[in-house]
């Protein structure tokens, strides 16, 4: 019996009684509310970051000199002289470059300024405050007028490769050099394009070669213009397919878009418009498949020319990819524009995120979808919250480490005539016990992000204080002059609670000159970033996961180096099992931290069960709050068909060679050791 046990037993019984009470309706987490405090408004933490425009925003002023224009013509010069983002696409990556055990902050700019790498000094000098070295470290890309970058370790040599799109020119591909700098290879790899028009990439190994592979979403023929966005007809003749380029090994690729399936699009055989793509093993049957958040921009004219859906592109193994989107369910039509998998209602199947039109869409809610069992996905609208806002870059994670999944997104646009900045910034609670319901955290932003018009959103634990951390980009921003509420005006009050909130700027207006659209001059200024750290401050225990494959460390070792295409599960003791898929670039342009963060609650501990792309299944038992681990790739699966002694030789003979090669601690050898034998039993 320890002190705790004789204190209770010896308590008098109305002390004994209260304890009781309190350990049974004692929580699973605290319901104290978390903030999130924007540290780049600080210079001296070395965040200073704005977005120059493109030079396409010469043709918006071209517009703008029309003023006044009369309102009989300016449907069509909106959608044939208005271009898309004139000031510009940022994209974001969190990862850590360097391996030096903090994560660092890539974020793209446009041509005539150099993208920004943003080095976390926490390791050097206890402090969260970053050194810009994008120029030095040679990934400036000082003439691209750059959009959506990803990274991934397309060599296995231990280091984060960086590959950074260009709007309407040539991709680049950077080689981490694993000193603190980066070459250019593009033209040798193949990944260049042929100057199309993207948005986002993922990485992910289409035939579990060990090989990173990239896919890339593209959009339409030329940003001059918004032809397919606003105008009412049949499809746009201008579609841009979406790229695949299969890793050949030697930092060489393969354009196999035409032979993969992925150009073979239900109902769109001319392409369709993608802002947002991932690449996520969405059945979990170890292979990994792609999601493209297409847009329908204008209404079709026939059904069957339907662009708008999120498409899932399901992997048969190989590499060849089939179009099951209508059989899986998602054919809603929507303005999709960023995607994130988690598992939302703790069901064991992976569930995903898309942004969408909101108020602009007149009542077309970002929306959360449910998988199921047989690969299909229910769509369960909006619930109580009854609409969403406007969105482009969002993250599934968990924010308050209360044990289930949440959700963040921004967004804001410009559509010449109006600015739409009906999204404050949207961080949706899930309620209950990770019931997949989800109620708007109004209070958890000291920014408000109304005026910011956001594209980019990545997260990551910046601080390593086990919360993750959320960063943002916005495009430009507008300070308020002509403010007029949605709700009422364009739209029916939804029941909503952002129908208070939800506005739109105008800049051109049709009373200054009845029978004309006069611009009335909004004003406007660089986008900027927002590093928004939490303040961690709940109570909440957490752990954390860090992946290693073990392609050219062992014999039989399959899989890419950072496990990209992995999913990762964590089941606090007493708890449900979440889920958290390894992805290398979704979101909107962007991408989160590749380390699997986890809340606990007020459990202390839980168990990490990975399944590797392959189908290989490892476990690791009595994994501790406030531990980060490491789970390598051990080709030797818990759920095998093999006996017990050939299981524990494999096991045995993997953790030697590792430890070996110091990719694992002699503790971490007895205790994966130990894990693999209990998860073997467990399973057989």
């Amino acid at each position: 019996m320890n002190q705790r046990q004789r204190t209770l037993l010896n308590a008098p019984p109305s002390f004994a009684l209260a304890i009781l009470v309190m350990v049974v309706l004692a929580p699973a987490s605290l319901a104290v509310d978390l903030t999130f405090t924007n540290i780049a408004e600080d210079p001296a933490a070395g965040l200073a970051w704005e977005r120059v425009p493109s030079p396409r925003l010469a043709l918006r002023q071209a517009v703008v000199d029309m003023s006044p224009i009369p309102n009989a013509e300016f449907g069509a010069i909106r959608a044939n002289l208005s271009p898309q983002k004139p000031r510009g696409n940022p994209g974001l990556v969190i990862f850590d470059f360097d391996r030096d055990g903090d994560l660092d902050i890539y974020a793209t700019n446009g041509p005539g300024e150099n993208n920004s790498l943003f080095v976390n000094q926490l390791r050097e000098t206890g402090l969260l405050t970053f050194v810009d070295q994008g120029g030095p470290a040679g990934v400036g890309a000082f003439n691209q007028d750059s959009a959506g970058a990803c990274a991934g370790d397309i060599d296995n040599d231990g280091d984060q490769d960086l590959y950074v799109l260009g709007t309407g020119e040539t991709n680049l591909l950077f080689e981490n050099q694993g000193n603190g700098s980066f070459l250019e290879i593009t033209a040798s790899a193949g990944v260049g394009g042929d100057g199309r028009h993207p948005s986002g990439c993922s990485f992910g190994d289409i035939d579990n070669d060990g090989l990173l592979d990239v896919v890339v979403a593209n959009t339409y023929d030329s940003w001059d213009h918004r032809i397919p966005v606003f105008t009412r007809g049949p499809t746009y003749s201008g579609m841009e397919h979406n790229y695949l380029f299969h890793n050949l090994g030697g930092n060489t690729f393969e354009d196999v878009s035409a032979t993969s399936g992925i150009q073979n699009v239900s109902n769109m055989p001319g392409g369709a418009f993608t802002w947002a793509i991932a690449m996520a093993d969405y059945d979990q049957d170890g292979d990994i498949d792609i999601l493209s958040a297409d847009n329908q921009g204008s209404a079709p004219t026939e059904p069957s020319e339907e662009r708008g859906y999120n498409r899932i592109f399901q992997n048969d193994g190989g590499g060849n990819f089939t179009d099951v989107t209508v059989a899986a369910g998602l054919d809603f039509v929507g303005g999709w524009m960023g995607v994130d998998f988690g598992d939302l209602n703790c069901d064991g199947h992976l569930d995903f995120f898309s942004s969408n039109l909101g108020y602009l869409g007149f009542g077309q809610p970002a929306q959360w979808f449910f998988g199921n069992a047989d690969g299909t996905f229910t769509n369960p609208g909006p619930g109580p919250i009854g609409m969403t806002p406007f969105g482009w870059g969002i993250s599934i994670f968990d924010y308050d480490n209360d044990a289930d999944a949440d959700i963040v997104y921004h967004g804001g646009v410009d559509i010449l005539s109006l600015i739409i900045k009906d999204n404050p910034g949207v961080l949706l609670r899930n309620i209950g016990d990770c019931t997949g319901e989800f109620e708007w955290d109004s209070g958890a932003f000291s920014t408000n992000h109304q005026d910011r018009m956001v594209h980019a959103v990545a997260v990551g634990d910046l601080n390593n204080d086990g919360f993750e951390d959320i960063v943002s980009a916005s495009n430009f921003n507008v300070v308020e002059k002509f403010a007029v509420p949605f709700s009422g005006v364009f739209t029916p009050p939804f029941g909503s609670p952002f129908d208070a909130v939800a506005t739109f700027e105008v800049a051109f207006f049709s009373r200054v000159n009845p029978g004309f659209q006069t611009y009335i001059d909004p004003e406007i200024v660089r986008g900027d970033m927002a590093v928004e750290i939490s303040s961690a401050d709940n109570g909440n225990h957490w752990a954390a996961v860090n992946l290693r494959g073990s392609v050219g460390t062992l014999p039989n070792g399959r899989v890419n180096r950072d496990g990209v295409g992995a999913v990762v599960s964590f089941t606090p003791k007493n708890g449900k099992t979440s889920k958290r898929p390894i992805i290398a670039g979704s979101s909107y342009s962007s991408q989160d931290s590749l380390t699997a963060n986890f809340g606990l609650g007020l459990e202390g501990r839980g168990t990490v069960d990975v399944l590797w792309p392959g189908g290989v299944k490892n476990r690791r038992h009595n994994v501790r709050q406030g531990k980060t681990v490491l789970m390598p790739e051990i080709p030797c699966s818990i759920d095998t068909t093999a006996s017990f002694h050939s299981y524990k030789a494999c096991v045995f003979g993997s953790l030697l060679r590792l430890r070996i090669r110091r990719v694992i601690s002699g503790r971490d050898f007895g205790q994966l050791f130990i894990s693999a034998i209990l998860g073997y039993l467990e399973e057989h």
